[in-house]
């Protein structure tokens, strides 16, 4: 993983900065919107906690669609087995009360839904495809403490048919992440990186295989788009499909300049 140059932070006061990874200088609003007009794929990365962050995802998502309203968003808080509670959704065919009932939003997902909400009327008052791109989120910590070999077979059904565990910057990072735990159960850090790396492969699974004729905005958590080696490298490999990475720092943190090829500094 590249340690190198990191981004500044704008002084205390100045407006939100926007950094482009190509040019390791600031970007305009409008030069960053017509970068992302020439991608199928534009990944939003989130600290899943922020407001900020959910107000700035939407807002690209309602200035692409201004351009060009065949689109469609892909979220990670949805595993593929609601997709017909989604489609309903999309076809303004469900209040929300019973849109969070039938997902099971707080059984699943977890975090306060007023975060997103915005986003998601925003998705049924315009018809946009709202794609599910998860898989059940009881799956992975199943393979983080006892292996793959031990599922199901209908858990294995959930699957990704390709799991890639060779990239070495994502392993690195795993191995960072996985040292911070003090599991109890004896889980083996090979069980834990094949959960992330299913986690990853599943969802970029989902982005190739239902892009269809659409650009798709995905909206994931910051650790599944930084640094390209998580869900965009995998589903550019399985699509083809150019895309672009939008990463959102925190305040007070400084991001490696490479992390995406947009960083917006807060």
């Amino acid at each position: 993983m590249p340690l190198k140059s990191h981004v500044n932070q704008p002084p205390p006061g100045a407006e939100s900065a926007i950094i482009s990874s190509r040019t390791g200088a600031a970007a305009s609003w409008n030069e960053m919107m017509a970068d992302l007009q020439t991608v199928r794929v534009v990944y939003i990365g989130e600290k899943h906690t922020s407001a900020a962050h959910h107000a700035m995802q939407l807002r690209v998502i309602r200035a692409l669609y201004a351009l060009d309203p065949r689109m469609a968003v892909g979220m990670e808080m949805f595993d593929r087995t609601y997709q017909a509670v989604l489609d309903q959704w999309s076809a303004g065919g469900l209040e929300e009360d019973e849109f969070l009932r039938r997902t099971h939003w707080y059984a699943n997902w977890r975090f306060d839904y007023a975060l997103y909400r915005d986003i998601l009327q925003f998705v049924k008052s315009t018809h946009v495809r709202l794609v599910a791109l998860n898989l059940p989120s009881n799956i992975p910590p199943k393979i983080r403490a006892g292996g793959a070999e031990h599922l199901s077979d209908f858990e294995k059904g959930f699957l990704p048919t390709q799991v890639d565990t060779s990239i070495a910057a994502h392993r690195e990072f795993a191995q960072t992440v996985f040292a911070m735990h003090d599991f109890k159960s004896g889980v083996k850090f090979e069980d834990f990186y094949l959960a992330q790396c299913v986690w990853e492969d599943v969802m970029a699974e989902s982005v190739a295989k239902l892009l269809g004729a659409d650009r798709m905005v995905v909206l994931a958590g910051n650790g599944h788009i930084q640094f390209k080696y998580g869900i965009p490298e995998r589903a550019f490999k399985r699509s083809g499909s150019p895309y672009r990475t939008i990463y959102q720092a925190s305040t007070g943190e400084e991001p490696d300049l490479l992390i995406a090829d947009y960083i917006l500094m807060p």
